[in-house]
C-alpha cells in the first residue's frame, strides 16, 4: 500500500474549497498576492482544520492583475516585503485557530522563475530564511530552488504536478499551449500513476524522464478539478495507492 499526499492551491477566488478540501491532504492557500485577503484565508484555513488538511501559504508577485502567473519587473526591496507580508498574513489567521504553518509554496510565474534562476532562488530562500527549520519548503525536483535549499539546509519537500504536463527538461509546459493542462480524469490518473510507481514522467513529446516527488499537486482553480479528485479518490485505491489524511 502506498500513501500519497495530493496538494491543491485554494482561496483563489473559485469558492470550491467546501468540496476540494475533503478530497485532499495538503493545501496552499493564496495570501494577497495574486488572489485572497484575510477572509478568505480565514475561510479556507478553517475548513482545512476541520477537514485534518495540511496548510501552506502560497505567496507570490504581488500582481493580482495577471493572477501572478506573468514575470513581473519589481525592486527585490519591494518583492522581500511582499514576500513576507504574504505568509506572515497567513500566520496571523492560523494563530487563533491554533493550526501551524506546514510548508510554503511559491505561485505561478514566481515558482517557475525560482526553478531555473540561480540568483533569484537564493533571494527567495534568503526572504523565507526565518522559517527555515520551522516548515517545509516545496521545490520542483532537479531545479535551481531545489540545489540551493538543500544546500542551505531547508526542509524540502519535492512537489510534482499531476494535472500539468512537462517538457523533457522537466519545466512545466507553457500555459500558452492548449495542452499545458490535463483536464481528463483518466489522463491525470495516468499521468500520476507513472509518477508514483515508476518514478518516471511521461513528457509532452513522448520520453520517459526521471521525476521525484513527495507531494502531487492538482490546481483548485480548473474547471475539472472536483472531477479529477473525485475520480482519483475512488481509481487510486484500486492500485493500493491511498490519499493520505
Amino acid at each position: 500500500m502506498i500513501k500519497i499526499d495530493i496538494n491543491c492551491d485554494v482561496g483563489e477566488g473559485m469558492e470550491n474549497e467546501a468540496l476540494l478540501l475533503p478530497l485532499i491532504s495538503s493545501c496552499n492557500i493564496a495570501c494577497g498576492g495574486h488572489a485572497g485577503d484575510t477572509v478568505s484565508m480565514m475561510k479556507v484555513a478553517t475548513l482545512a482544520k476541520e477537514h485534518h488538511v495540511l496548510i501552506g501559504a502560497h505567496p507570490s508577485y504581488p500582481d493580482r492583475e495577471n493572477f501572478g502567473r506573468t514575470t513581473i519587473q519589481i525592486a527585490k526591496k519591494e518583492l522581500k516585503k511582499s514576500i513576507l507580508t504574504q505568509i506572515a498574513d497567513l500566520n496571523a489567521v492560523l494563530k487563533p485557530l491554533g493550526v501551524g504553518l506546514n510548508h510554503i509554496k511559491p505561485h505561478g510565474a514566481l515558482y517557475n522563475d525560482l526553478a531555473r534562476d540561480r540568483e533569484l532562488a537564493l533571494f527567495f530562500l534568503d526572504c523565507i530564511e526565518k522559517y527555515k527549520n520551522e516548515v517545509f519548503l516545496y521545490v520542483p525536483y532537479h531545479s535551481r530552488l531545489e540545489e540551493e535549499a538543500l544546500r542551505l539546509g531547508f526542509q524540502i519537500k519535492y512537489e510534482a504536478f499531476a494535472d500539468r504536463n512537462y517538457n523533457d527538461d522537466l519545466s512545466l509546459v507553457s500555459r500558452k499551449d492548449p495542452l499545458s493542462m490535463i483536464q481528463d480524469p483518466k489522463g491525470v490518473e495516468d499521468h500520476l500513476l507513472h509518477m508514483v510507481t515508476k518514478g518516471m514522467v511521461v513528457t509532452l513529446s513522448g520520453k520517459w524522464v526521471k521525476i521525484k516527488a513527495d507531494t502531487y499537486c492538482i490546481h483548485g482553480d480548473s474547471p475539472s478539478t472536483l472531477q479529477i479528485l473525485m475520480y482519483l479518490s475512488k481509481q487510486l485505491p484500486k492500485n493500493q495507492i491511498f490519499i493520505k489524511k
